[in-house]
């Protein structure tokens, strides 16, 4: 049985306070300069997206 590599998702607030979704392996790709806080990992895209417009809601991050 092969094992499928399972990609997680993170939040990532950029400057300007807007959040983006981003894979695992570019969140390591970031430097901590272009970032200022970070959610997750969550198991699905679809997850984290329902994640980010919570954060909209509250006031933690803008929208694009």
């Amino acid at each position: 049985m092969t094992e499928q590599a399972q990609t997680r998702w993170h939040i990532v607030q950029i400057e300007g306070g807007q959040c983006q979704i981003v894979t695992e392996s570019d969140l390591a790709t970031l430097t901590s300069n272009t970032h200022q806080k970070t959610w997750g990992p969550f198991d699905s895209q679809g997850e984290a997206i329902a994640r980010r417009v919570g954060l909209i809601r509250a006031g933690k991050c803008q929208p694009m």
